[in-house]
């Protein structure tokens, strides 16, 4: 498995490879150097996204284009570019009327972003859409057959506040991408929070928690949930084009029992310790593995 198999502890030393947020869900995300962690994840994540007229949240699983929608996180507000239209300017302390969105099975209190954003984005998607900001006083919890009593919330990601991903399992996708005369992806067709380095292929799938030191405190991260995989690594984030090549490369050998043999690629978590401290890249993190009964 790794290193840290062999420690009689279960321990291994990590390193935090990469950070992303992605202010408006399901459009590109961005690279930081630091990361603020808040009730919801990294600051910022997913506090932002796209409904139809009914409230219903919309994705790149109906429209591929929005990976083309490039966000930019300033002082004052978040600047949104896209090809061929003209930067977007979105204030980050001002939302216009309240509003309902759902995600999923979820009905959550949100403000919408105005006609001005909404018209942007449907001018570039094609399609009429309005943007919504995720109501801070809104609770949103993770769904407890996975956190048990922990009460972790998450604003408009999927179900969980982080998403941890290792370099070795982007490498060995590759690995069996190229095998097949495929060309190799990088890590954000996966849409990873915390990318970390120091394990083997897939081993996050069998860590527990990583607990990184900050000169505020600890951070401690659980692992909670396999991430399933939707048709989304297949949308190029380069060209908003669709393809296959990754889902037929994972389900050869990506097929989680853990979830009736869904595909799967990285590991949901969940904050247990470190609210107001900051993740930097660099950092080194002790991982320990969860071991079976």
């Amino acid at each position: 498995m790794g290193d840290g198999m062999n420690d009689p502890q279960g321990t291994l030393s990590v390193r935090l490879a990469q950070l992303h947020v992605y202010p408006v869900k399901s459009c590109a995300g961005i690279a930081l150097p630091e990361a603020l962690l808040i009730e919801t994840g990294i600051e910022f994540d997913r506090a932002w996204m796209l409904v139809d007229a009914t409230g219903e949240f919309v994705t790149q699983r109906e429209l591929p284009r929005m990976a083309l929608v490039q966000p930019t996180i300033k002082t004052s507000d978040m600047v949104l570019r896209a090809p061929g239209m003209i930067a977007l300017h979105v204030a980050l302390d001002r939302v216009e009327s309240a509003t309902r969105a759902s995600v999923w099975s979820d009905n959550v209190a949100a403000y919408d972003m105005g006609d001005l954003c909404a018209q942007w984005f449907s001018d570039f998607l094609g399609q009429s859409v309005r943007l919504v900001r995720f109501d801070p006083q809104q609770q949103r919890l993770c769904d407890a057959r996975w956190t048990g009593s922990l009460k972790a919330e998450v604003a408009f990601a999927d179900g969980f506040p982080l998403l941890v991903t290792s370099s070795a399992s982007l490498h060995e996708l590759n690995r069996r991408l190229q095998s097949w005369g495929q060309s190799e992806v990088t890590m954000a067709r996966f849409r990873p929070n915390l990318v970390i380095d120091g394990v083997d292929a897939h081993a996050e799938d069998s860590l527990d928690e990583i607990v990184f030191a900050t000169q505020d405190g600890p951070v401690r991260l659980r692992m909670v949930k396999p991430c399933a995989r939707c048709p989304i690594p297949d949308v190029d984030p380069l060209s908003g084009q669709t393809g296959h090549a990754v889902g037929d490369t994972l389900a050869g050998y990506r097929a989680d029992a853990r979830l009736q043999g869904k595909l799967t690629f990285g590991m949901n978590a969940v904050i247990v310790e470190g609210l107001e401290r900051s993740l930097g890249v660099g950092m080194t993190g002790q991982a320990t593995y969860r071991f079976a009964d």
